[in-house]
């Protein structure tokens, strides 16, 4: 069997009351000890104006102008013009009063005016802290306060809305656009300046400062995680860990055939804010490839992307599941002879897939035939696909690398480890469900979960994943407490529960801090269990509720429309999709499905879903039911359901179940 991954160190048994620990993993790359960094890049600043020296002309940043309504075509800011914008931003900073080590917010949705204003705070040691515009106003006014922000970019008027309070503290605002005279008055009202994007650009011209570049060991941002209960808290990232990551990911990448050049274009639709797209766009400015922004609509992405034409995607798994559900729904209005044709082409290629031939050798015909019409569908360019996260299901990853003609790994990683914590090997078929190897500054190892029965040393080791390595954050911002919680001897403890296969690959189980404990003393890991369910057809959303009160598992269910209404069809119901989830028979039908999911899953009886809620609306950020991330936020959901959750338990009760 080939090793993807070296074992470092062996394992060790816990004794005295101590888990036992598994072996030590890291990058082939890095098995004799880690690669010595690139002395030209050490921060992230490094990273941006040495690529401006390199690929002066080459476009950075491209944007859509919306003119009457209507999206027009990528322009796009070169290197050298960026640079020049970024200048101006960083003298104009120094001017307002920006000294180096102060706290500078950016709330807004991505778009050029976001990176400026990021490499502005680097080019003078200024501290980034973004501001993600999904997490309304509580949660903005917190992280003001509690980073201590000084000046704020934005995208419009949210700080100065009634019900955001941190405005006070702040000594200026700059709007990505124009300031209108209503903001203009409303901050004059509370002693803040504000000024337009092309006034700030002006002030810098004519106060020009020389750039004050930071030192590896400086901060380069607070960037807050929006957790899925509580207060966010302030992951505290260091230039030289960006710099790290970014250098390792170059190394991991380069060992490829089909390497990533300046010629990669991008297309930014995850918050800026959020550690998976921040992290991307780096690696992307250290090779002088070009950057395309969404226009705003996530609903209408598949236009942008026929713009744009992306050679690299990156999304969460609900938006590789919507991809495949598009494409389900083209097969099914296809008559049966094409359909059958389609299901021959992608075994056929699947199956030499699996004999390890590459996805654009397996099967050249079948990609003529067949699914270059969907790649079409992605720009026609796409190369490589990556999934982070959450866990991607099997099948999904499955479907994509055969049909997509391109590149599709999983990834893993947290903001405490910059995102990048292990990627898989492109066109390596074992690795299918799987999140790759250790990254190349990093180590993995886990460690067991007693209570949860995941053993590192057992036949299949599984047990928390803990890292360690160069590419970490520093510490919880004013939260040395929660700092030590999580960092143990050096390792950074994810609460999340993988499992490593002899190959040296991982795979993400589940997630120790969704456990329970319900009344007849079972332990149920509920991630685990939505990850499960979440494969039925039927199912768009789930979020799986129990407690230490009730024996039984309940869920809220966001039913798949195009599932819905074929199962309408077929028992002759002509309504519209939002009476259809009011109907009884539809709950039963979803109760049944989900007890197919757990049969075929071998899941114990006290794991099966026993009544469902059907909500026609899936989870949404702006009812605050998930994270930026679209990870379900469990105590919000709870708020948001308990009438619900209380009358499927008493219906329960009174059926005496």
């Amino acid at each position: 069997m080939r090793s993807f991954a070296a074992k470092v160190e062996e394992g060790v048994k816990g004794i005295d009351g101590k888990p036992s620990v598994g072996p030590v993993y890291r990058n082939l790359l890095s098995e004799k000890g880690f690669p010595p960094m690139d002395s030209e890049i050490t921060t992230a600043w490094d990273i941006f104006s040495k690529s401006v020296e390199k690929f002066p002309e080459n476009n950075m940043l491209g944007w859509r102008r919306i003119v009457d309504e209507k999206v027009g075509p990528y322009t796009w800011k070169t290197y050298k013009e960026v640079y020049e914008e970024v200048l101006q931003i960083g003298s104009a900073l120094r001017a307002v009063g920006a000294e180096p080590g102060c706290r500078v917010g950016i709330y807004g949705i991505n778009c050029p005016q976001w990176i400026i204003a990021m490499e502005a705070c680097a080019a003078h040691t200024l501290i980034c802290v973004p501001l993600y515009d999904t997490l309304g106003s509580g949660a903005v006014d917190y992280i003001v306060e509690h980073a201590e922000i000084d000046f704020v970019f934005v995208q419009d008027t949210k700080l100065l809305e009634p019900d955001c309070k941190c405005a006070k503290r702040l000594k200026a605002i700059v709007s990505f656009t124009n300031v209108s005279d209503e903001l203009s008055h409303k901050a004059s009202e509370i002693g803040v300046k504000t000024y337009s994007w092309l006034d700030f650009l002006h002030m810098g011209r004519e106060k020009p400062e020389e750039t004050n570049p930071p030192k590896p060991f400086n901060i380069c941002t607070i960037m807050y995680t929006s957790g899925t209960s509580g207060d966010p808290k302030g992951v505290v990232l260091t230039h030289q860990a960006v710099a790290t990551l970014v250098v390792g990911m170059d190394l991991y990448m380069d060992q490829f055939e089909d390497k990533m050049t300046h010629d990669d274009v991008y297309l930014s639709f995850l918050p800026l804010a959020h550690i998976l797209d921040r992290m991307n766009e780096e690696f992307f400015f250290r090779k002088g490839a070009s950057v395309g922004y969404y226009h705003g609509n996530f609903n209408a992405l598949r236009d942008d992307i026929q713009e744009l034409k992306p050679t690299y995607l990156a999304g969460v798994p609900r938006v590789f599941e919507r991809i495949h559900e598009g494409i389900q729904k083209a097969l099914q209005e296809l008559n049966p002879r094409r359909r059958l044709i389609f299901d021959a082409l992608y075994k056929h290629k699947l199956a030499w897939m699996n004999r390890g031939y590459s996805h654009s050798k397996a099967s050249p015909m079948a990609d003529f035939i067949a699914f270059r019409k969907i790649r079409d569908k992605l720009g026609g360019r796409i190369r490589l696909l990556v999934s982070g996260g959450a866990p991607l299901s099997p099948e999904i990853e499955e479907f994509l690398r055969v049909t997509c003609c391109c590149f599709v790994v999983q990834g893993y990683g947290l903001t405490e480890t910059l995102g990048g914590t292990a990627l898989g090997f492109p066109d390596e078929m074992c690795m299918l469900g799987t999140v790759g190897i250790p990254a190349v500054y990093n180590e993995i190892r886990l460690e067991e979960v007693a209570e949860m029965g995941y053993d590192p040393l057992g036949e299949n080791p599984s047990g928390e994943i803990c890292i360690r390595g160069k590419c970490m954050f520093s510490g919880y911002y004013k939260n040395p407490e929660l700092t030590d919680e999580v960092m143990k001897d050096g390792w950074f403890h994810t609460g999340d529960i993988g499992q490593i296969f002899p190959n040296g690959v991982l795979k993400i189980i589940d997630r120790k801090k969704n456990l329970i404990k319900l009344s007849q003393g079972e332990y149920v890991a509920l991630e685990n269990l939505e990850n499960i369910y979440g494969q039925n057809s039927v199912v768009q959303d789930i979020w799986v509720y129990g407690d230490s009160f009730k024996s039984m598992l309940v869920a809220v269910i966001v039913p798949n429309p195009e599932t819905v209404n074929r199962w309408a069809k077929d028992l002759g119901h002509t309504k519209p999709f939002e009476e259809l989830c009011s109907l009884p028979e539809l709950k039963e039908h979803i109760v049944s499905e989900l007890k197919s999911t757990a049969e075929k899953n071998k899941l114990r009886k006290f794991e099966y879903i026993k009544a469902v809620a059907v909500e026609t609306k899936p989870f949404d950020v702006e009812r605050d039911l998930v994270t930026a991330t679209l990870k379900n936020r469990r105590n919000n959901l709870l708020k948001y359901y308990q009438v619900q959750i209380g009358e499927m338990y008493r219906i329960l009760a009174s059926k005496k179940i």
